[in-house]
């Protein structure tokens, strides 16, 4: 039997009111389809993620958000500042070096205020947004979409009924784990802890916002991520190996020992007072077997998400958000819900290379082959569909990484010894 318009409470629903459940929100609203979107929290709320990549602006753009963003005045961000952990080497990542992004300007983001911006612009296309409301269960029947929701606003769960759900729970995972899709990355289980911070200087010269990346002698790194005129992100991020041995104590006491014994941080935060309490991420890389099914796709990190190194987390969950509307969109004028295929963003070999000491000799290298370095840093840029020649290229440096496995190419900056903590094929047993 097929149920007609009057059956459904809305067309979509989206699940998450983070970028990427608001981007298709957003598109959804945008092309005219009633949609309702469940966040679970009241905003503002705190969020990690707080670095931008230069493709993001094309999802500005698309999402009639780009005016706003720019008026936000927050940190802009040209490029990265890339130092070892004793700043005898490393470069700088010049994001105008790259070619093939519409801008290559982009921000350091408060995530309060920048999810805001994106949950208001929702409300004005249509959406129904409905802060305090969480989808605690969903049930997928042949002509519909059930989903239950649980408002804390007067404690009521409701039933409610749409065409097609789009998961945007972030690491909660609402589908991934009703049908069991998630995968954890093993070489990229990794513990982040993390805080925020006044009184840690600016970089010098005409781009003082730039994201700084400190790689430390061992295999862990640092972010340095300007937020707003007076406040810094600090964070550093730790293979699972490398945490058992380093954690002693309370997650203060760990933060503070990983600063005190990287050198260039210690003098970066010599002046630093931490304003927020200290935060630990862990296990935060995984992936998921499928990304669409019947009636449902996932968006963001509801599906996947690997390691924050070089800040891809909400360029791809607003591109993913924008493409799960794309997607439904399509399947409502063809009255097809069936289980789609959904391309997942898989960033893997950039990302676990990083965590290699030849990956790091290379890309830490302070004059590596400009034009091999260039093709790099399109992709760092958010230009996941780079051209030909860009690929060609990219396959070169990696490459290079795999001569510095027998020969040194460049100086061995990093320590390759079994305390230094890089991951390994096999994943460990025991959770951190």
């Amino acid at each position: 039997m097929t149920m007609t318009k009057a059956s459904y409470d809305f067309d979509f629903a989206v699940a998450g009111g983070g970028p990427a459940g608001t981007s298709a929100a957003i598109s959804l609203g945008q092309r005219g389809h009633s949609v309702v979107l469940f966040e679970r929290h009241t905003f503002p709320r705190f969020h990690i993620g707080e670095s931008l990549l230069s493709t993001a602006n094309d999802a500005f753009a698309a999402l009639g958000v780009a005016e706003r963003i720019e008026a936000a005045c927050f940190p802009e961000k040209w490029g990265a500042r890339l130092y070892t952990h004793d700043a005898r080497s490393g470069r700088y990542v010049d994001f105008t070096d790259v070619r093939e992004v519409t801008r290559p300007q982009t921000y350091q983001v408060c995530r309060q205020q920048f999810d805001q911006i994106l949950l208001e612009r929702a409300r004005e296309v249509g959406v129904d947004v409905r802060e305090g409301c969480d989808v605690i269960a969903c049930e997928f029947a042949p002509d519909t979409a059930i989903l239950d929701v649980a408002c804390r606003v007067d404690a009521a769960t409701r039933r409610v009924r749409v065409r097609a759900l789009v998961d945007a729970t972030g690491r909660g995972g609402l589908i991934a784990r009703k049908f069991n899709l998630r995968t954890e990355e093993p070489l990229l289980a990794n513990i982040a802890i993390f805080s925020h911070y006044t009184g840690v200087p600016r970089l010098e010269g005409p781009r003082p916002d730039d994201i700084r990346l400190i790689a430390r002698s061992d295999a862990g790194w640092f972010w340095l991520i300007p937020i707003s005129k007076e406040l810094m992100s600090v964070g550093v991020v730790l293979p699972k190996q490398l945490y058992r041995k380093l954690a002693n104590g309370s997650a203060e006491e760990t933060l503070n020992r990983a600063i005190s014994d990287t050198p260039i941080v210690a003098e970066f935060m010599r002046e630093a007072r931490r304003e927020w309490p200290v935060r630990v991420e862990k296990d935060f890389s995984y992936s998921a077997s499928t990304y669409a099914g019947h009636r449902w796709i996932l968006a963001g990190d509801a599906g996947s998400f690997l390691d924050p190194v070089f800040s891809t987390g909400v360029s791809i969950a607003m591109e993913s958000g924008i493409e799960a509307a794309a997607e439904l969109h399509r399947a409502l004028l063809k009255n097809n819900f069936s289980a789609a295929n959904f391309a997942a963003f898989s960033r893997r070999q950039f990302v676990v290379g990083f965590y290699t000491p030849q990956f790091r000799d290379v890309f830490f290298s302070p004059e590596p082959p400009d034009l091999i370095f260039r093709s790099v840093v399109t992709i760092l840029a958010g230009k996941w569909n780079p051209s030909l020649w860009t690929r060609f290229l990219n396959h070169m440096f990696f490459g290079l990484v795999s001569i510095q496995k027998r020969f040194n190419l460049t100086r061995l900056n990093f320590r390759r010894d079994p305390d230094a903590g890089y991951p390994t094929e096999r994943a460990p047993k025991t959770r951190a």
